[in-house]
């Protein structure tokens, strides 16, 4: 069978691909199309910034390392100072504002703050509706 012949545009973007690896990743991992990538490649040319994502990702990278260990230097140091009288007084007001919340909740849902432990309720709350079946 006959081979067809690509448009010559299209012969180009292919070499324009070869020569730019990371553009078959960003496909396959489905961040674009190749439809989109000839259109910008069409469009914006060869020696657009857009094509630099190589330099831009290692660059980017580095930047997110130096983020992460910044980020764990301020938190150790951050756990250093702590005083942990101070966080334990933190934990029980946290935790009597959780048990006061769920008080009020429970008083709205007519359960109230029985002694009873929560699964021992086998009693439903009566209908508030008082329909009955003919």
């Amino acid at each position: 069978m006959a081979e067809k012949k690509l448009h010559p545009s299209v012969e180009k973007f292919k070499e324009f691909v070869k020569g730019h690896p990371e553009l078959v990743k960003e496909v396959r991992s489905g961040k674009h199309t190749w439809q989109e990538l000839y259109e910008d490649w069409y469009l914006l040319g060869e020696e657009d910034t857009r094509w630099n994502t190589s330099n831009d990702s290692d660059e980017q990278k580095e930047t997110d390392e130096d983020k992460k260990s910044d980020f764990m230097a301020t938190l150790l140091g951050s756990l250093k100072k702590m005083d942990p009288n101070q966080m334990q007084g933190y934990v029980q007001n946290i935790s009597q504002a959780l048990a006061a919340i769920q008080g009020v909740i429970g008083n709205f849902q007519g359960g109230g703050t029985d002694s009873k432990s929560p699964g021992t309720n086998h009693n439903p709350p009566p209908n508030p509706f008082g329909f009955r079946k003919d």
